[in-house]
């Protein structure tokens, strides 16, 4: 399961712009994308991945996956970068 990954990463960027200077950096290991996320601000980060060949996961809602972030607020995408 997708949010497990998430749950048990000790280091994680989360959110968008966080997950994009990881990707960038070289640091992230794998990407979940919330998949009801606006495209706008999904897609560059999934582009990214593609051209930096990191691993990007597709899960199905941003309010679960901020949940296994440990916030309590809605999140589009993470990185983990452990």
């Amino acid at each position: 399961m997708p949010y497990e990954r998430v749950v048990k990463a000790k280091t994680k960027m989360v959110g968008a712009k966080e997950t994009l200077k990881a990707v960038e950096r070289g640091q992230a290991k794998e990407v979940f994308l919330a998949q009801d996320a606006d495209e706008h601000v999904i897609k560059p980060i999934a582009q990214l991945c593609q051209e930096k060949k990191v691993a990007a996961t597709v899960v199905e809602s941003m309010q679960k996956l901020g949940k296994a972030c440990g916030i309590d607020v809605k999140c589009a995408c993470v990185a983990i970068v452990d």
